[in-house]
Parts: structure tokens; sequence; C-alpha cells
């Protein structure tokens, strides 16, 4: 849990992606990005893409991350969003979250979701 706050903790002050916690075939499924729902990323490289995908349109962001919760190889962040289109200025925000399955150490997968709750009833926590 402390490694993977790290990781998330990293992101959300913009700095790049750290692919230490993450499985060379780690998989992520995007279901936060309207145009982008459903698209599923693999490996390192897929990650940094998505990563740059999510976060290109905007000239600021900060990302806040307010929980994890969860036991064993499925834990759930919880994240706070607040952002400044890069063109537009215009502001924006909420909050998100994301499931990590883990083996051994290292994510072997990941999915986000719009709504915390989402993916809190997806490993069986309430919100």
């Amino acid at each position: 849990m402390k490694r993977l706050r790290a990781v998330c903790e990293r992101w959300g002050s913009g700095g790049e992606a750290d692919l230490s916690l993450f499985d060379p075939d780690v998989v992520f499924e995007d279901n936060i990005l309207p145009d982008h729902a459903g698209e599923t990323y693999r490996g390192h490289e897929g990650v940094v893409r998505a990563t740059r995908t999510w976060l290109e349109p905007y000239g600021q962001f900060r990302i806040e991350l307010e929980r994890i919760v969860g036991t064993g190889d499925r834990l759930v962040s919880i994240h706070r969003f607040r952002a400044t289109g890069r063109h537009s200025g215009i502001e924006e925000g909420g909050r998100y979250a994301y499931v990590w399955t883990f083996r051994d150490t290292e994510v072997i997968h990941f999915v986000s979701y719009r709504r915390p709750a989402e993916a809190l009833e997806a490993v069986g926590l309430r919100g």
C-alpha cells in the first residue's frame, strides 16, 4: 500500500509515471474519459501513453490522493482532480478512483472509474 501511495502522489504532482510498481505486461482499462471509455492500454508504454492522453488537454492540474482502501491483492485508490483547460482556461474537477490488482508486489491490472462508489463496489466494499 505504501508503494501505491507513493506512485499515486507522484503522478498527482505532475511527475513522470513510476513504472517500478507495474508488471511489464500490465493492463489498464480507462473508463473515465468519455472519448476513451472502454479503451485498454497494455504494458509500460501503454500506461505512459494513457497518462499523457488524459493530461494533454490541461495547462494546469492537481490530483490529490484521498485514500487507499482494501486488502490483499486488490486495492482501491480514490482521488480528487482539479484542472484548468490548456486552451479554454475552463476549470473543472471531480473525484475518481482506480481498482488495482497485484500479483506478488507488482500491478498487473488496473481500471479507472468515474465514481469512487463504483470502484468500491467492484471489489465488494461500500462507499
